[in-house]
């Protein structure tokens, strides 16, 4: 790993040390594993760039984190599946691309295309996986849903409209210049990638001021998911370990005393079993309606499982992984912030 562009990447960015335990937490796959060079490829970029929101989801989320150490203990390394964060289309979202707009420029270039669309009507939104196309079973995927405000009351637009304004866009015109640069030569020079990485990084976070409280509760009385976005923004809204054994998986860390779904969510074609970890409280500073600084007590992200069974394409009469996602499963998914997404009675900060 020491030789390769992807831990020198790593090493830059975050030191040796550092970069040798990110990697020692997740199974790296091979296609990324290549010497080093001056130029690095875009799957190479990519697989930089999941391993840095990886543990960026670890860290917000503690029960996760917990779970990745105890499985690293044990001499099991993690398979990382998918990401997923929300957005929203057809508002006013500031200097920031509207829905998927904002990630698509990021996801295209890097190899990404559409590997599926999930109707969401229940929760008004509309999913989209994207897989790699240089090695879609090993590379995490991203599934970037959009929330479509015009189902909502005028008020709850209104509201989404004033929250979403603030947003910055955090893709300076040097780092847009990159981005097409990676689209035309599917490459870049190591000094630009290692210039753009913290960038992309930044993307995945927050890009607009947190409402009022008397927003948020606008928001969350009619859309657990935009209350969520409201304080969240286009962070991860989970992160997902491949497992062998979804089922076996959650009963180990239901027996550990973890605040895990007591469901399994199966796909309707049977071959895709999804859990999680309910998702973690976070406090976010809000004004009241005095304009009084209160805390209050929030949903943040979560830890997600997830196992696949391999089928026989007929086409190809060869057996191929499911990466397909399932709208079933999904809104279940999705639950698990909705569920604890209740502010508590704010207390003075």
């Amino acid at each position: 790993m020491s030789t390769t562009n992807l831990q020198f990447m790593l090493a830059s960015l975050l030191g040796a040390e550092h970069a040798s335990q990110l990697s020692d937490l997740l199974q790296i796959p091979e296609s990324t594993l290549r010497p080093r060079s001056d130029k690095v490829s875009r799957i190479e970029i990519a697989q930089a760039l999941n391993m840095l929101l990886f543990e960026k989801l670890l860290k917000a989320v503690p029960q996760g984190n917990d779970y990745v150490q105890d499985s690293v203990r044990a001499g099991n390394k993690i398979r990382f599946d998918h990401g997923a964060l929300r957005t929203v289309l057809g508002i006013s979202t500031g200097t920031l691309p509207a829905g998927e707009a904002a990630f698509t420029r990021i996801l295209r270039p890097l190899g990404y295309h559409v590997n599926g669309v999930y109707p969401l009507q229940r929760i008004s939104m509309t999913g989209r996986a994207y897989a790699h196309e240089d090695d879609p079973e090993e590379i995490a995927q991203f599934f970037l849903s959009e929330l479509h405000p015009h189902q909502f009351s005028h008020t709850f637009q209104a509201t989404v409209n004033k929250v979403l304004s603030t947003s910055q866009d955090p893709i300076d015109s040097h780092s847009a210049r990159l981005l097409q640069q990676l689209a035309a030569d599917k490459a870049l020079p190591l000094t630009d990638a290692l210039a753009l990485l913290p960038v992309l990084v930044r993307c995945f976070d927050r890009q607009h001021a947190l409402p009022s409280v008397a927003e948020y509760r606008i928001l969350l009385a009619e859309s657990a998911e935009m209350a969520w976005i409201s304080t969240e923004g286009n962070a991860f809204n989970h992160a997902t370990d491949r497992v062998a054994h979804v089922e076996q998986v959650a009963d180990a860390q239901r027996a550990l005393g973890r605040s895990i779904k007591d469901k399994i969510e199966v796909s309707r074609n049977g071959r895709v079993r999804q859990t999680a970890f309910r998702a973690n409280t976070v406090s976010r500073p809000m004004l009241d309606d005095n304009g009084q600084l209160v805390d209050m007590q929030v949903p943040g992200s979560f830890y997600e499982f997830i196992s696949r069974d391999r089928y026989l394409d007929e086409t190809s009469q060869t057996y191929k992984l499911d990466l397909t996602f399932d709208s079933g499963n999904a809104q279940g998914i999705f639950k698990m912030t909705a569920s604890a997404e209740q502010p508590s009675n704010p207390a003075n900060a």
